[in-house]
Parts: structure tokens; C-alpha cells; sequence
């Protein structure tokens, strides 16, 4: 399975730094360092953060990296958004190379 999601602090948490512009990258980075030493299949964009596996590793990294940012807020917000296909695995880059031939064959 494929999981998106993002997941970012609001209010004021025991880690939070007083950010002016509102960033939350270092809450950010706490929850994608999870994700990187989980060993799972992963991609992190601005917006999301994507991994491959199974059903309970998944969630696993998931429930560990929202727990990573909750230092930093009083809440925590959580996005998730899952591709279930049974049986298939490398769909991470998979569905990307797909696409991308899609797009070749139409030029």
C-alpha cells in the first residue's frame, strides 16, 4: 500500500520554536527523520510525505511520526491518504514511471 500524508503541529508545544513566519519545518523534520529510519520506501515533497509497505508497518511510521511532532504544538494535524492494490509492491515509483510513459506516448 501506498500512504500520503502530512502531519503538522498548531499552537504552542514544549519543542515549539518561535517561528515569525509561521514555518514548522523542524516539527516537519522530526516526523520525515522517522519516516527515513523506518527503511521503508519513501518520498518527501513540499506538501506530502509518501511511503510504501505493508498495512501495519505503514500506519506504523505514521502513528511514530505524528508522535514525533507533538512536542511541537499543543495539537496535531494529520492527512492521510492510502492506495490499497493487494499484491502489488514498487508503486512508489511504479505508478511515476507509468505516467510518465503516458505522457511520452502522447507528445
Amino acid at each position: 500500500m501506498l500512504i500520503a500524508f502530512s502531519v503538522a503541529p498548531s499552537g504552542v508545544g514544549t519543542a515549539s520554536s518561535e517561528n515569525a513566519d509561521g514555518s514548522v519545518h523542524d516539527a516537519v523534520a522530526a516526523a520525515v527523520s522517522v519516516v527515513r529510519a523506518s527503511g521503508l520506501p519513501h518520498r518527501t515533497t513540499s506538501m506530502f510525505t509518501e511511503i510504501e509497505g505493508e498495512w501495519d508497518e505503514v500506519f506504523d511510521v505514521v502513528k511514530r511520526a505524528t508522535d514525533a511532532v507533538m512536542p511541537y504544538g499543543s495539537r496535531v494535524s494529520l492527512v492521510l491518504k492510502a492506495d490499497i492494490r493487494p499484491g502489488r509492491t514498487g508503486e512508489i515509483d511504479g505508478k511515476i514511471d507509468r505516467l510518465e510513459r503516458a505522457i511520452d506516448d502522447a507528445s
